[in-house]
């Protein structure tokens, strides 16, 4: 009944072995908001602040509205990460290519989350491998940024497991859990993604 007040979703569906990633759906509200309560103490550390209230059913419909509206523009991607061995549905974590730009840049920003039970099982290195073929070749970007905490080693090793490299320091980058915090700036050019490839 839900699904019926969205409009069609632009995002794919990438499938690999367990691994499926999706965009949200309206009938993903409680499990979502379950993994998120349940990692609150594990995603605080490296997320910005946020409480029950951006749990609520509103908060969670509102956000697919938009996802729906950037991926029709072809401004952001969200993904779902869903696998077996995540739980009662599956639900281990979410991926985000946002700030596409095209034109003279044909760039984009990864971001992710991985709830504490999936954590440290490879899960999301898997996924970011999924994610890339996307961005590079169905999207065309010319390369992809992201950022992490000096210290988020785990988050570090997704990303150069991936080939991507460390690009440089960002002092003040972005608010997370309430305090503006430095980050390290990866990035992973399609020339470099295509030549790993083989």
């Amino acid at each position: 009944m839900l699904d019926r007040i969205f409009a069609p979703d632009r995002t794919p569906e990438l499938i690999r072995g367990e691994l499926l990633l999706r965009a949200a759906r309206p009938s993903d509200y409680a499990e979502w908001r379950d993994v998120r309560l349940a990692s609150h103490a594990f995603l605080k550390p490296f997320e910005p602040r946020w409480s029950e209230v951006d749990l609520s059913p509103a908060v969670f419909r509102e956000r697919l509205r938009r996802n729906r509206r950037e991926a029709e523009a072809g401004t952001e991607f969200s993904f779902f990460i869903f696998n077996r061995a995540c739980g009662q549905h599956g639900l281990c974590g979410g991926l985000t290519l946002s700030n596409i730009r095209r034109r003279a840049a044909m760039h984009g920003n990864l971001g992710y989350w991985m709830n504490v039970d999936s954590a440290g099982k490879g899960i999301m290195t898997e996924a970011v491998h999924m994610l890339l073929p996307f961005a590079f070749n169905d999207l065309e970007l010319r390369r992809l940024n992201a950022a992490c905490l000096p210290d988020n080693t785990a988050s570090r090793r997704v990303l150069e497991k991936n080939g991507f490299r460390e690009e440089g320091f960002a002092e003040a980058y972005l608010q997370i859990d309430g305090i503006w915090r430095d980050h390290v700036l990866y990035g992973l050019t399609r020339d470099r993604y295509l030549k790993s490839r083989g």
